[in-house]
């Protein structure tokens, strides 16, 4: 792209898989991942947009990124019945009211009838929480989970395991 007077600025992931073999990709993005993202951002402490301003100045490299210090993350994604597959749409949702300014919902999957919340996709929340230890965070995470329904609502109960009993 640089050879063609069009060098690709922006934000280039690899998906990955950790196998018995190691790493592997399974794709590349030129986006950022809502799971992922949603995590980043609550740990972020440099404005994103001087971020994207310094990328499209060319000037990525003097820009000084911050993240918060002494601050864990986590994103757990509540998603539609038969999801990757064949999800269900349609389900009314009902979020109780949190009182954990920690804790942020980020929709996805959501759409609005008669004045009523509804899935409308296979993800359809993410439920972030921070802490300042991980296992707190993940508490936070699954905590505010049990006041969210709908029906055929599943998500994995595994998030961050393997980081809490890893000695790294």
């Amino acid at each position: 792209m640089k050879e063609n007077d069009a060098p690709f600025v922006g934000v280039l992931y690899p998906g990955l898989i950790l196998t018995k073999n190691g790493p592997k990709i399974l794709e590349y993005n030129a986006r950022f991942g809502d799971p992922e993202t949603q995590t980043y951002m609550r740990l972020l402490d440099t404005d994103i947009l001087d971020i994207f301003d310094a990328c499209i100045d060319g000037k990525l490299e003097k820009t000084e990124i911050k993240w918060k210090q002494n601050t864990y993350a986590c994103n757990i994604v509540l998603a539609s019945g038969g999801y990757p597959e064949n999800y269900e749409k349609g389900k009314e949702i009902n979020i109780e009211k949190k009182n954990d300014d920690s804790v942020i919902i980020f929709h996805a999957g959501t759409t609005i009838k008669n004045d009523k919340l509804i899935t409308n996709g296979g993800r359809v929340l993410g439920v972030s929480a921070t802490g300042d230890t991980l296992k707190k965070a993940l508490q936070k995470a699954y905590k505010a989970i049990e006041n969210i329904s709908f029906g055929g609502m599943q998500y994995r109960k595994d998030i961050g395991k393997s980081a809490l009993i890893s000695p790294n």
